[in-house]
C-alpha cells in the first residue's frame, strides 16, 4: 500500500495544536491558572530529565480531570483554531490518497480534525478522563513502530515533517519534505 504520511504541530497545523488547546483551557477555565506552578515546576524537572515527557505530558494535560465534556470542549477548540491549518496542506492532503497524519500529541485532540481532513490518525493514546498516557508518546522511532503494528505492507511516498526527532518516518520515504513555518523544501539527510 503507497502512503502518505505528515507529522502535525508545526507542519500541517501552524504551531503546537496541545500548547494552544492548554491556553485554550486555560482562557476558557481561569482557575487552572493556578495549575501553573505546578506545570513550571515539572518543566524544570523535564528539562533536568528527571522526568519523562510521558510524566510531562500527564501533568500539563492533568486539568482534563476537571472538564464535564471533554469531547465538546475539543469540538469548540477546533472550530476557532481550525484557521491554523495551512492551506498549502489542505491541498497537498486533497491531492493525495492513503494519509496519515502521525503526531505525538494526544489522539483525543487530533480525532475529528484527523477525520475531517479525510486523514487515519496515529497519535499519542492518551486517556481524556484521567490524562494518563495509555502506552507509549507517539515520538521518534515509537511513530515507526505504531505505524508497522498497522500496516504490514505500506511504501511512504510523500513524508512531511518540521523535526528532526521525525527522521526515522523520514528515511522510510520515497520523498521527505522539511516545513518551516510555510516553506517546505526537500528533506535531505
Amino acid at each position: 500500500m503507497k502512503i502518505n504520511v505528515y507529522d502535525f504541530d508545526d507542519t500541517i497545523y501552524n504551531g503546537d495544536s496541545s500548547f494552544h488547546f492548554f491556553l485554550y483551557a486555560i482562557k476558557k477555565f481561569k482557575v487552572y491558572i493556578l495549575n501553573l506552578l505546578k506545570i513550571f515546576f515539572n518543566a524544570l524537572l523535564y528539562l533536568l530529565k528527571l522526568k519523562t515527557t510521558k510524566e510531562f505530558k500527564e501533568v500539563v494535560f492533568s486539568f482534563l480531570t476537571n472538564i464535564d465534556d471533554i469531547d465538546n470542549f475539543v469540538d469548540t477548540f477546533w472550530e476557532k483554531h481550525k484557521k491554523n491549518i495551512k492551506k498549502e496542506f489542505l491541498e497537498i492532503i486533497k491531492n493525495n490518497k492513503n494519509n496519515y497524519i502521525i503526531s505525538a500529541s494526544p489522539e483525543f485532540l487530533l480525532k475529528n480534525i484527523a477525520k475531517e481532513l479525510k486523514c487515519e490518525l496515529i497519535a499519542t493514546p492518551m486517556n481524556k478522563k484521567t490524562a494518563l498516557i495509555e502506552g507509549v508518546n507517539c515520538n521518534k522511532e515509537e511513530k515507526v513502530k505504531r505505524l508497522n503494528n498497522l500496516l504490514k505492507d505500506y511504501q511512504i511516498i510523500e513524508f512531511y515533517s518540521d523535526s528532526n526527532n521525525d527522521l526515522p518516518l523520514a528515511k522510510l520515504a520515497k520523498r521527505a519534505y522539511k516545513v518551516k513555518k510555510y516553506n517546505i523544501r526537500k528533506w535531505d539527510f
